[in-house]
């Protein structure tokens, strides 16, 4: 790894290029799905090789290649520089990247046991037990899942930067899908859409407690069956920690990417309601909200040492008592509003350019106790958890979400059980209804594997921190 980044960076000032890194990436991936007791899906899946990024004449130029040897250092530098030349020939502006002080430094994931270290017996044997506890007259459908990813990177830069780093990344849940009498319902643990992700090693799974969990989980599916639908109308509601997860990345994360609102993602993943213009000065939500994105918490999806350019991890403010305050930003990008990079660019793999990419986008926490003292504070409303379904705009203004499980809040305690509950919205109006966070023993991280962005596309692991919170006078189901 370090004789490739040595030759390239070599390579790179001599062809004339004003800025250039390589990095040089190895990717262990593993995934595996039991359903009702029997292994369904094993995946085992490496990649390595490297990525070369040139900053030539005012453009960027980047070649990837998998080949690992010396030898293939000087075609791929010499293919990203003609690429920049050629990109050159079309840009309006030439780029300005933010300034930066070199670095050397290694990181690692703190973790007790690598998952690629877990015999794969192991990981069935927790699976099975866990899918297998997971009975009901009408649980047609029982699924345990794990997944892990360890990477291993080395970054070195032009400018002197040399950055090792390796991000051990593990998780899983269950779901138990009950059908009956034409209906569907499916309840999930710890959260849906296959489980909950940390930077960890396999001892995080070990703490979920699955198949303690799974009994609970099998059952809730089936009173979903059972359940009336959730009544319409204005109402109080309480999300728990999974969907409002989800909230935060889907109306806070997203639109808070500088690269969207900068129009660079427009025709896959659209552009922002947070132009440029609001920075400082709009009022995002109620005082009651305050968020970070923090590339250093500890044990988050998003968390790591050093982004793909070398930028080192940090916290950054981007609402405080409700006024929008900051973005995610690159090198490229941050000129543009007069600041350094926040530490957001990474990429997917050896192949792929960094994109400006959620870290740990965290709603922090508030003043309203525990969850039982939000529920026995707020009288009367309904209380969701663990997302379903979601749809939001291009600008990241109106969205619609639906959740598993819906619960009546009656005199301050959860009761009656509806089943398909949504609620709908417009960002900054749903943000400025949220008159109350739980305080900070109810705050947890979530990990999303799965956010997609970029042409070609891409998949990078996020994190955010929430505790659960109340919003007023929200629309819940489909208004007539």
């Amino acid at each position: 790894m370090k004789a490739i980044v040595e030759r390239a960076c070599e390579l790179m000032r001599q062809a004339g290029a004003s800025y250039g890194d390589v990095r040089v990436r190895e990717d262990w991936h593993e995934s595996v799905v039991v359903k009702n007791g029997r292994p369904e899906h094993i995946l085992g899946d490496f990649s390595a090789g490297f990525g070369v990024r040139v900053l030539v004449d005012g453009a960027w130029g980047f070649f990837g290649t998998h080949r690992l040897e010396e030898s293939a250092v000087e075609p791929a530098v010499r293919q990203a520089v003609a690429i920049a030349r050629a990109s050159a020939r079309l840009r309006e502006e030439p780029i300005v990247l933010a300034p930066l002080a070199p670095a050397t430094a290694r990181y690692e994931t703190p973790h007790a046991k690598s998952p690629r270290e877990v015999p794969l017996e192991t990981k069935l044997a927790l699976l099975a037990a866990a899918s297998n506890a997971m009975k009901g007259p009408n649980v047609k459908l029982a699924q345990a899942f794990f997944a892990a990813f360890d990477t291993r990177q080395f970054f070195g830069s032009t400018e002197g930067s040399r950055i090792e780093q390796r991000i051990v990344q593990t998780g899983g849940g269950i779901a138990a899908t009950a059908i009956a009498g034409g209906d569907l319902q499916v309840r999930s643990y710890p959260n849906s859409f296959r489980g909950n992700f940390a930077t960890a090693g396999y001892e995080y799974v070990e703490a979920m407690n699955l198949v303690g969990e799974a009994p609970r989980v099998a059952d809730e599916a089936e009173a979903l069956l059972a359940a009336p639908p959730c009544p319409e109308g204005r109402r109080t509601l309480v999300l728990d920690g999974g969907q409002l997860a989800l909230q935060v990345h889907e109306s806070c994360g997203h639109p808070i990417e500088l690269d969207r609102v900068l129009g660079m993602e427009l025709s896959y993943a659209g552009d922002s309601f947070l132009t440029i213009d609001k920075l400082g000065a709009f009022q995002y939500g109620s005082g009651e909200v305050n968020i970070v994105a923090d590339a250093t918490a500890p044990g988050g999806l998003g968390t790591f040492g050093y982004d793909d350019e070398g930028v080192a991890a940090q916290r950054t403010p981007i609402v405080e008592a409700g006024r929008f305050v900051g973005y995610l930003s690159s090198r490229e990008t941050a000129p543009a509003i007069g600041r350094t990079s926040s530490g957001a660019m990474r990429a997917s793999g050896w192949n792929r350019l960094p994109l400006i990419r959620m870290t740990n986008v965290n709603l922090l926490p508030g003043r309203a106790g525990t969850l039982d003292d939000l529920l026995a504070d707020t009288g009367e409303g309904l209380f969701l958890a663990t997302n379903k379904s979601w749809s939001i705009d291009n600008k990241r203004l109106n969205f619609q979400f639906g959740t598993e499980m819906c619960r009546e809040i009656r005199a301050g305690k959860v009761g009656q059980i509806y089943k398909n509950a949504t609620y709908t919205g417009i960002t900054p109006e749903f943000w400025g209804s949220c008159d109350a966070v739980c305080s900070a023993g109810a705050w947890r991280l979530w990990g999303t594997p799965n956010c997609g962005k970029g042409e070609p596309g891409q998949t990078a692991r996020v994190g955010h921190g929430v505790a659960p919170a109340r919003f007023r006078n929200v629309q819940v189901g489909v208004k007539a």
